[in-house]
């Protein structure tokens, strides 16, 4: 697959998930990027901003197996990964495989579970694979987590371990719609009440596993210069220097960094990457990797002020 095609399977994929989701097209693209890069997504949003329905369009768009975990307080990781249960019949035990079993897995309000039952995606998001009572078990090769979490409650909430947010490639925060959009959310569910399903809105599949797998390979290809690669460390250790910081990004998102700059520059229809596609993906993919310092918490400076005052201090090449 060149990236011409990629770049127009990126478009049947905005226009189908555009049919349920008004708005939010930099969220798509995030999270096409997120794919064909081969990472997981954080989606932060207050209520009602269409979290939950932007993930399943995305996941019928796709056409594979769709998983959905409701995270809450009495939740355990047999509720997640699955069990094992003895056969009287038989007298052997037999694995009953959990929700995470999937291709696309939705991690609803995943902060709102404790961290035992939070590590238990751990290994998924990281290996794609599970153990239960000792056995490993592998899942979809392209196994992927979207995980939405609710900003505003902070009572009866768990924030995710910082092992854990590393492994996210992704923190995306959905901003409210404009009015234009808001008007049209309005004119088009105005007349139905719940959780409207992406079939019934014309949402229809666009690419297999098949066409899949090639779209990450085609991503693999992307020209990734040492001039760029230079400038990603340089961003990278910038985060560790910087006064604002307690701690800063860790070597693997320079990797995860550089993996989702080419797939950004093959939904763009390039074979190379530029320093804009590292700049437009340098806040969604560090800003859950960072500790602000106690002093600029003080001051009330945000996580995301300082990356992108760092963006604009680390010199880019030319």
């Amino acid at each position: 697959m060149t990236p011409q095609e990629l770049g127009a399977l990126a478009d049947r994929f905005r226009a189908e998930i555009g049919k349920a989701v008004i708005g939010q097209t930099a969220s798509v693209d995030l999270m096409l990027t997120a794919l064909f890069a081969g990472g997981h997504v954080l989606l932060e949003g207050p209520p009602g901003v269409a979290k939950t329905l932007l993930a399943q369009s995305f996941s019928a768009a796709l056409g594979v197996q769709f998983g959905r975990i409701q995270f809450t307080p009495d939740l355990m990781p047999g509720d997640i990964l699955g069990s094992n249960i003895f056969n009287f019949q038989t007298s052997s035990f037999s694995l009953t495989r959990g929700p995470i079993f999937c291709d696309v897995l939705l991690a609803d309000e995943i902060n709102r579970t404790p961290p035992k039952t939070q590590a238990a995606l751990l290994e998924a998001m990281q290996e794609r694979s599970v153990t239960i009572d000792g056995e490993t078990h592998a899942l979809p090769r392209r196994f992927t987590v979207i995980a939405t979490q609710n900003p505003i409650e902070q009572q009866g909430v768990y924030p995710l371990p910082e092992a854990q947010l590393d492994r996210f490639l992704f923190k995306h925060v959905l901003p409210y719609p404009s009015r234009e959009d808001e008007l049209r959310v309005v004119r088009e569910h105005g007349s139905r009440v719940g959780m409207p399903d992406p079939r019934t809105l014309g949402v229809e599949t666009v690419a297999d596993g098949a066409t899949l797998e090639a779209a990450v390979d085609a991503v693999a290809a992307i020209r990734l210069s040492d001039e760029v690669v230079g400038y990603i460390v340089d961003l990278i250790r910038a985060t560790r220097e910087s006064a604002d910081l307690m701690t800063g990004a860790s070597p693997r998102s320079g990797a995860m960094l550089g993996v989702a700059a080419r797939a950004r520059a093959a939904l763009d229809g390039r074979d190379y990457v530029i320093p804009d596609d590292v700049k437009a993906l340098a806040l969604p993919a560090l800003r859950h990797r960072v500790v602000l310092s106690p002093a600029a918490e003080i001051e009330g400076r945000r996580a995301d002020q300082v990356i992108e005052s760092l963006i604009h201090q680390v010199a880019a090449p030319r």
